[in-house]
């Protein structure tokens, strides 16, 4: 009976032991698996993009640009005050009504405005930049919101003898420094003399001078300025622009800001919107002669 009671007792506290050793192996599993959960939470949590989010918190939209190329953005007078319109600028207001915030235009020279998104000094880039595979290797770059040709711009009285590339040879071209049209004229045009100037409005007041005798700028600015000014033509002689058209700059790894710019692209193509912001900015450029 002794050794029958003493193998019940033995059997008890064999069971009870590996009962207890079961629930503490159950409790680790747990533990380590809500630590896993933690952890792989903690992780999204660190790689997540707050780029929005920052611009909704502050309430506003900073945009960098040049405004010194119409239609895309130039200056006007507006009850005795220097305004900034332009198209970039109408698509720029729908961009930050999308995101709840207010755009502030930050005027500076097109080749600092890379620099400057880089340097979180804006928040975007518009100026009718196009997506060059250089620059995109340094920012982020919208969808296209809009395609333009180029034109060569000349003096009236020179159209009918400077109307093919080759005609160029020897000759004076001016293009915006940083341009992807500095790049144009470099490659399309390797026997002229390339005279790289920072703004456009010197650029046109040297061809007008005759210090140069053409000037590469997207066509709709090229219209714009022949419309202002009778005294200078479009040349017949055509440049190919394989860019790709005009999209907005946005600082690398800024994906949500990217995505949420996308969408209001988006809808105003499907709207039709666009057409129509280029129309009213090239009223405004005929405005401006009359």
């Amino acid at each position: 009976m002794k050794k029958f009671l003493s193998l019940i007792v033995a059997a008890a506290l064999s069971f009870s032991l590996v009962a207890c050793g079961n629930a503490g192996s159950d409790a680790s599993s747990s533990t380590e698996a809500t630590n896993s959960e933690s952890q792989a939470s903690e992780g999204t949590q660190a790689e997540g993009d707050d780029s929005l989010a920052k611009i909704q918190e502050k309430g506003e939209l900073v945009m960098a640009t040049s405004p010194d190329y119409p239609p895309y953005e130039f200056k006007i007078i507006e009850d005795g005050k220097e305004k900034i319109v332009g198209f970039d600028i109408a698509i720029a207001e729908e961009i930050a009504k999308d995101m709840g915030v207010k755009l502030r235009i930050s005027e500076m020279d097109f080749n600092g405005l890379l620099p400057a998104l880089n340097a979180n000094k804006a928040d975007i880039v518009m100026a009718g930049m196009t997506p060059d595979e250089e620059r995109s290797k340094a920012v982020n770059f919208s969808e296209i919101y809009y395609l333009a040709e180029q034109g060569i711009m000349v003096s009236a009285e020179n159209k009918d003898s400077l109307n093919t590339l080759e005609s160029f040879a020897g000759k004076k071209i001016g293009v915006q420094k940083g341009s992807v049209q500095e790049k144009i004229a470099m490659e399309q045009m390797p026997d002229a003399k390339i005279v790289s100037l920072v703004k456009l409005p010197n650029i046109i007041l040297e061809l007008k001078s005759g210090n140069i005798d053409a000037a590469i700028v997207e066509l709709p600015v090229a219209n714009g300025y022949v419309k202002q000014y009778p005294e200078l033509a479009i040349s017949d002689a055509k440049v190919k622009d394989e860019t790709g058209g005009s999209a907005i700059a946005i600082k690398k790894g800024n994906d949500a800001l990217t995505e949420q710019i996308n969408s209001t692209i988006k809808r105003l193509q499907e709207e039709g919107s666009i057409d129509k912001f280029v129309v009213e900015a090239n009223e405004l450029v005929d405005g401006l002669t009359e």
